[in-house]
């Protein structure tokens, strides 16, 4: 008699499985997981089933939020209970829009998050620290390899978040002007997502070994930007206790005159009235990806409509950091930094840019720098600060300066006027990726805060120098979430940013407080107004 067949993975799981749980999750567990080795954890709609990952149990997917195919441009309602153990093995779905979206699959129904733990329910009561994704208010996820948190946890005895949301016009398309009550939130749902994610991690977390009373947000470029404007959300007010914020910043908010230009715009593209919401409420979500191409009115370059927060009067009744820094957050310790050669990151990318003339470099700066300042002025000043520089490494260093940098001061300004608590970074060292030519470029201090410099996508190396720096950036982070100081013993001693010294902590191989570093730098961009792209 021949020999059976083994049996397959769903029917292997099923036969030991006992319980409609089991049976659950059987038919979702990797063939030759042990269901009783898996962690489990219980959340308000149901038990998950993790994995673990060096003496991390990671739990990955965990709706916080419900489906929001069906709550287009509206606040999202909670999340539907299951029955048994879902599977939280892999991570869920990213929020629509174009391009890659760190290689998972997008949707409407998006509003996951992971979570990583050294244990559960044994009362540690760690740390927690959520972290917010960059890609502007545009792309991103929380699933990027770069984001694991497994090395954090070990690291520092801390819990890790990591989160998607709705982004683009999905998160941040305003409707207040279209007189349907259905979107009175419109303009800001992705950042309610958020709202409602800090919210599922305070109801969760002695469940997944966390303290719900510290929690600490950082987040980079677009993530650290959204931390800003939370900081001025009244229902974000106490869902976090700590913030650091990485080359993002969010002064001032679009007005609603700005954000209803560009959703006319945008529903001009898609052959729709402004007050025609119902169409809109149920075109495919690739139609309204194609319609986000339009180019922005605002925009020097060639760039796709802007979406970001809208000052609506009641979810963001005010600018993030403008006049002064929100009162509702001067009691929040807070991170504010950024890396020397931002721009290198992206304007990096067109290798004619690093072997410019200097009479090529004043129509490049009026095109990148953003900021409406003579390029002759920018030029000459720049010459008189850094003789020795060439024409690419004033163009690299004045996009910079004139772009994000300029928000970063302001921010910090602000908090030193309130009295609040605020320590500032600059990070000056130098990747050795493309034989270092892309320096301290934009996004270098994610593996180095997450200590991540083995994985995909790091451009740090891995050598001694790397794990060093590695070392100097977590534990700053981790001494924050932990104590509300980003001091260690790694470090010099850094005090927090005021005015006039304006201390700035700057991480290199050697490290150093400096005052005031870029000085030259700051003074040339304050003789014009800072204003916030996309805001006009």
């Amino acid at each position: 008699m021949a020999a059976s067949p083994p049996p397959s993975r769903r029917q292997f799981l099923a036969q030991v499985a006992g319980t409609s749980g089991l049976a659950l999750l059987a038919s979702t567990l990797p063939f030759g997981a042990s269901a009783q080795r898996q962690p489990v954890a219980t959340t308000r709609s149901g038990r998950v089933a993790g994995t673990t990952d060096g003496g991390v149990q990671v739990f990955r997917g965990i709706p916080y939020a419900g489906d929001t195919t069906r709550r287009r441009f509206q606040r999202a309602l909670r999340e539907t209970g299951w029955t048994g153990v879902r599977d939280a093995s892999r991570f869920g779905a990213s929020a629509p829009q174009r391009g890659d979206a760190d290689g998972q699959p997008v949707s409407e129904d998006c509003l996951f998050l992971n979570v990583y733990t050294p244990a559960l329910r044994d009362g540690g009561k760690r740390p927690i620290l959520v972290y917010i994704h960059g890609g502007g208010y545009n792309n991103g996820s929380g699933s990027h390899p770069l984001y694991d948190g497994a090395n954090l946890c070990l690291r520092g005895d801390v819990v890790v978040v990591t989160v998607n949301h709705r982004l683009n016009a999905f998160g941040y398309l305003y409707l207040g002007e279209s007189g349907d009550e259905r979107v009175r939130e419109s303009g800001n749902v992705g950042q309610l997502d958020l709202i409602d994610a800090l919210s599922w991690v305070r109801e969760h977390a002695h469940a997944f070994g966390g303290d719900a009373d510290n929690v600490t947000v950082f987040g980079q470029s677009g993530g650290g930007a959204k931390i800003a404007t939370l900081m001025a959300m009244p229902e974000a007010d106490r869902l976090f206790h700590k913030a650091m914020t990485m080359s993002g910043q969010q002064v001032t908010a679009a007005g609603p005159r700005a954000a209803a230009q560009r959703t006319a715009l945008f529903m001009a593209e898609l052959g729709l009235g402004p007050r025609d919401v119902d169409r809109l409420l149920t075109m495919p979500m690739a139609r309204l990806l194609d319609a986000t191409r339009v180019r922005d009115p605002s925009r020097v370059e060639d760039t796709a409509l802007y979406f970001g927060p809208v000052l609506d009067t009641h979810q963001l009744p005010r600018h993030p950091f403008y006049p002064d820094a929100p009162a509702q957050s001067a009691g929040i310790p807070m991170v504010i930094g950024n890396t020397r050669d931002e721009t290198r990151a992206f304007l990096g990318n067109d290798p004619a840019n690093f072997s410019l003339t200097w009479e090529q470099l004043p129509q490049k700066l009026r095109e990148q720098q953003f900021v409406d300042v003579s390029p002759d002025v920018v030029i000459s000043e720049y010459r008189r600060l850094y003789p020795d520089y060439t024409p690419s490494e004033v163009f690299f260093a004045a996009t910079t300066a004139g772009r994000s940098w300029r928000g970063a001061i302001v921010e910090a300004e602000a908090r030193a006027r309130q009295g609040s608590p605020a320590w500032v970074y600059q990070l000056d060292w130098r990747s050795p990726a493309d034989g270092g030519k892309l320096r301290a470029f934009h996004t270098l201090d994610i593996p180095l805060v997450f200590d991540n410099i083995a994985k995909e996508g790091s451009k740090t190396g891995t050598d001694a120098r790397a794990r060093a720096m590695a070392a100097r950036m977590s534990d700053a982070l981790i001494a924050l979430a932990r104590h509300g100081d980003p001091n260690h013993a790694g470090i010099p001693a850094w005090r927090p940013y005021t005015l006039p010294q304006r201390q700035t902590m700057v991480f290199d191989d050697e490290s150093s407080l400096q005052d005031d570093p870029r000085g030259g730098e700051r003074r040339l961009y304050e003789r014009v107004p800072f204003i916030q792209r996309g805001t006009m």
